[in-house]
C-alpha cells in the first residue's frame, strides 16, 4: 500500500510539474520560447535585403537583423522561403511566426496583420535597360510603357490603383512576377520596359544583372517604413520585437547593417 501510495504522488507530481511547464505556453512568445525555435518567412530574392550567396547561403540585411533578433529572444532561426505574396498569409495562417522581405507599412496590410517598428525606410524605383530610349521624369509616365513588378508589394498597389484603374496604364501591359529577379531578368531582355521596385534593390539587381540602369528614384507612393510582420494581435511577440529593434537602433547595429549592404548613389 505504501509503495502504491509513491507512485501515486509521483504520478501527481509529474502531472502537476507538466501542467505546470504547459500552463506557461499561454501566449505565441512563450510557445515560441518554450520550442526554442522561432519560424520567419521570407522571399530571397531582393538583394541586398534578403539574397542567396555564392555558396547557397541566405544572406542580406534583413537576414542578419533577424538572426540578431533571434538570438536576443534566445532562440534558434528556421528560415522559411516562399513566394512574396504568400508571406501574409503564411503568418496569418500560422505557417510561420513572422516574416521579414523588405516589407512596406501600409494601410492596407494593417487591417489583417500587424507591423513592428521601422527598421528602414525606402525609396521607389524604375529600372530600365541601358539602351531605353523613353523618359520618366514622374511616375506617371511609365504609363507609356510596358511594367514588371513583383506580385503583392506596395510597388504592385501603387501601379495598380494609380495606373490600371485609372485606365493610363492597360492592364495587358502590368505584367507580375513572384520575384524581383525574374522582372529584371525580363527586363534585360527585352520583355518589359520598365521594373518598379525599391530603389536600394533596384541598385543591386543593375549591378547584379547587368545592363540595367535607375531611370527614376524618389517617393512614388508605395515606399516609406519597412517593418517585420507579425500576426494580428500578437501583441507580446510585436513588443518584444520592437524592445530589440530600439535596443538594434540605439546601439547602431542596424546602421552598421546598412553601411555594410548598402551603397546609395
Amino acid at each position: 500500500m505504501k509503495r502504491l501510495f509513491t507512485l501515486l504522488s509521483l504520478a501527481v507530481l509529474v502531472s502537476l510539474l507538466l501542467g505546470a511547464c504547459g500552463a506557461g505556453a499561454t501566449t505565441h512568445l512563450d510557445k515560441i520560447k518554450q520550442a526554442g525555435v522561432i519560424k520567419v518567412g521570407t522571399s530571397a530574392d531582393y538583394p541586398p535585403f534578403e539574397f542567396v550567396d555564392a555558396n547557397g547561403n541566405k544572406t542580406g540585411m534583413d537576414v542578419e537583423l533577424m538572426a540578431e533578433i533571434a538570438k536576443r529572444l534566445g532562440v534558434k532561426l528556421e528560415w522559411v522561403d516562399m513566394p512574396f505574396d504568400s508571406l501574409i498569409a503564411g503568418v496569418q495562417q500560422g505557417k510561420i511566426d513572422m516574416s521579414i522581405s523588405g516589407f512596406n507599412y501600409s494601410d492596407e496590410r494593417a487591417k489583417v496583420i500587424d507591423f513592428s517598428d521601422q527598421y528602414f525606410n525606402s525609396e521607389d524605383a524604375f529600372t530600365v535597360a541601358d539602351g531605353f530610349k523613353g523618359t520618366i521624369a514622374k511616375p506617371e509616365d511609365v504609363a507609356a510603357y510596358k511594367v514588371g513588378v513583383q506580385t503583392g508589394t506596395t510597388q504592385d498597389t501603387w501601379l495598380t490603383d494609380n495606373l490600371v484603374k485609372n485606365q493610363k496604364l492597360p492592364e495587358a501591359n502590368l505584367f507580375h512576377y513572384d520575384r524581383a529577379d525574374q522582372a529584371a531578368l525580363d527586363l534585360k531582355n527585352g520583355r518589359i520596359d520598365v521594373m518598379m521596385s525599391d530603389y536600394i534593390p533596384a541598385q543591386a539587381l543593375a549591378k547584379q544583372i547587368g545592363g540595367l540602369k535607375i531611370a527614376w528614384h524618389g517617393a512614388a507612393g508605395s515606399g516609406g517604413p519597412m517593418n517585420i510582420v507579425m500576426q494580428k494581435g500578437d501583441k507580446e511577440l510585436t513588443a518584444a520585437v520592437n524592445d530589440i529593434i530600439k535596443q538594434l537602433k540605439s546601439e547602431g547595429f542596424i546602421d552598421k547593417l546598412a553601411n555594410k549592404y548598402f551603397t546609395v548613389k
